[in-house]
């Protein structure tokens, strides 16, 4: 990233909409964005067993990712090399891939099984101008990650400094609790952005203030960028991450409020803390007495919550505190991931373009959690296309209320273009300099 377009990120700017509503921006991306990053296809826990494959769309490639070995996943452009046929949709298990309109096939590793009638093509085919193409791939926390590009760089050093700050959580050994997704009428950038900054609390949930108004910091590092809490705007007396701290202002009992804020978070979200986490909580007023500091109520929730997970066999990491107030609550792996991480528990968010047309993309929402070993719920990807509190809960469908209404905004002639909170919004601005050095245009313009 150059010089002059990081320094933008500590001052006032301004990002032009073309990276929202153009659709020759949009179709710009299959060729300059999406070929060259790596990508979050699928999560290992999806491909367990050898034959194991999940289908991963972006645009117009299609990529195959299959387990091929008990310690070893592949993936391959999915398409046949007869004809051009998709070869797969969705998820499933195979032993070999056929191709359902001439019967051509390919085993797991890539290799052509059949070629109908081969010898009508004399010499001309051989094993290596019938061997599927393979694509690059490589996990971290959990994830299969792909990238289309040859020469890419080693999928850890391309996440950095996400991958080592993450590392402690142990994102690798969480699973699904519940995934959902549908099709939003937004761009996907529209859809990501309103999930990785905590300015819009305030005015999209204010009912959340009564326990604190937080004011967020958000910090940029090469590609990706994180932000947290630093204080209330009322005053520092107490912090409120939604994570694992104590909740409350100066005149409230953290011992009450906590508990209150915690199972608010999982009635509103089902997310952001865990049923084992909660039950500490609602101890606190008989196992602590009256005025005991916030901090001493925060470690004592999560020390006994520890003990209780540790009872029925989830060991948490070892996180050090200070390692943990760095990481802040929410990170943007670029191009389009954000994780909300806690110390057993993780919610995500993946957006991508449904298509060329700029005013639409696939939205996908979904919960990690730490489980004893045996007892991780069989979960499924669910399409829920009715964007109401009903489907996805109070605080999701606030967050979709926005998002037709920001992209509606941007087409508007009165609207000279997104100007993000240098302190609380860097995350935004650092997107749009990390996609202007991929995509040539639309980097933000510092405000004269």
């Amino acid at each position: 990233m150059n010089d002059v377009t990081t320094g933008l990120l500590d001052r006032p700017c301004i990002i032009p909409v073309e990276a929202y509503t153009s659709e020759a921006y949009a179709r710009a991306e299959n060729d300059k964005l999406w070929p060259k990053v790596w990508q979050a296809a699928c999560r290992v826990e999806e491909i367990p067993r050898v034959g194991d494959y999940v289908t991963y769309d972006i645009l117009d490639e299609s990529i195959i990712v299959v387990r091929t070995g008990a310690e070893t996943i592949q993936a391959y452009y999915n398409v046949c090399l007869h004809r051009g046929r998709r070869l797969t949709a969705g998820c499933g298990h195979t032993k070999q891939f056929a191709c359902r309109f001439h019967g051509w096939r390919w085993d797991l590793n890539g290799e052509n099984a059949l070629a109908l009638d081969r010898e009508d093509w004399g010499d001309k085919l051989n094993p290596d101008n019938l061997r599927m193409r393979q694509v690059k791939v490589d996990t971290w926390g959990g994830w299969v990650w792909v990238n289309m590009d040859p020469d890419c760089e080693p999928l850890r050093q391309w996440l950095e400094p996400a991958s080592s700050m993450l590392d402690p959580f142990e994102l690798e050994k969480m699973r699904y609790r519940w995934r959902q997704w549908l099709y939003f009428p937004c761009n996907w950038k529209t859809a990501l952005e309103a999930f990785i900054e905590s300015y819009h609390v305030l005015g999209t949930h204010p009912e959340l203030i009564q326990w604190g108004e937080n004011i967020a910091w958000s910090r940029a590092e090469g590609r990706h960028s994180w932000h947290g809490f630093s204080g209330l705007r009322n005053g520092p007396q107490l912090k409120n991450t939604g994570l694992s701290g104590a909740a409350g202002t100066a005149d409230q009992d953290p011992r009450i409020a906590t508990p209150e804020f915690l199972e608010y978070l999982m009635d509103t979200v089902n997310a952001t803390t865990t049923d084992t986490i909660i039950a500490a909580a609602r101890r606190l007023v008989d196992e602590l007495p009256a005025g005991t500091p916030p901090e001493e109520v925060s470690a004592h929730m999560m020390a006994s919550a520890k003990r209780d997970d540790a009872a029925r066999g989830v060991i948490w990491p070892e996180v050090d505190p200070e390692h943990m107030m760095a990481t802040g609550i929410d990170w943007h792996v670029f191009p389009n991931t954000v994780i909300l991480h806690g110390i057993t528990f993780a919610l995500c968010y993946r957006a991508r373009p449904n298509g060329y047309d700029p005013d639409s993309c696939i939205f996908e929402v979904y919960v990690l959690e730490r489980f004893p070993e045996g007892q991780e719920p069989e979960t499924e990807w669910v399409y829920e296309p009715d964007a109401t509190e009903e489907k996805w809960r109070r605080i999701l469908s606030q967050d979709f209320n926005n998002m037709p209404e920001v992209q509606k905004g941007m087409k508007s002639r009165g609207f000279p273009g997104s100007r993000p909170s240098p302190v609380q919004e860097k995350a935004v601005t650092n997107f749009h300099r990390t996609l202007a050095e991929y995509m040539g245009t639309g980097a933000p313009v510092e405000i004269k």
